[in-house]
């Protein structure tokens, strides 16, 4: 049974930095993408960073050069380090893996929240 349980979020300042976790257990992390997606209220959930079985990343514009996805390979630990926070990035911040790694997420973790005044 695969679960995915995301930790470090909070409240900070617009210009902090926080570190979100996603502790993944039932499966081993290096088979699968996994990946940090958003969703603030009143919108739609977005996609933030993905990282791939080989450790390639991609993210979403707005957080370029801000924001950098890893794993911890031998922990089975994604992270999500977020550098010069913004207000616009206050969301609830969910992690996500799947096996196929296509377009869709198979596994979701409740989510952590993260908001910027």
């Amino acid at each position: 049974h695969v679960q995915l349980v995301e930790s470090g979020g909070g409240s900070v300042q617009a210009g902090g930095s926080l570190r979100l976790s996603c502790a993944a257990s039932g499966y081993t992390s290096r088979n699968y993408c996994m990946g940090w997606f958003r969703q603030a209220p009143g919108k739609e959930r977005e996609g933030v960073a993905t990282i791939d079985r080989e450790g390639g990343t991609e993210y979403v514009d707005s957080v370029k050069g801000r924001f950098f996805i890893s794993k911890d390979k031998s922990k089975i630990i994604m992270f999500l380090q977020m550098d010069r926070l913004k207000p616009e990035d206050t969301a609830m911040y969910y992690c996500a893996a799947d096996a196929r790694c296509g377009l869709t997420y198979t596994y979701w973790g409740r989510g952590t929240q993260v908001t910027v005044s």
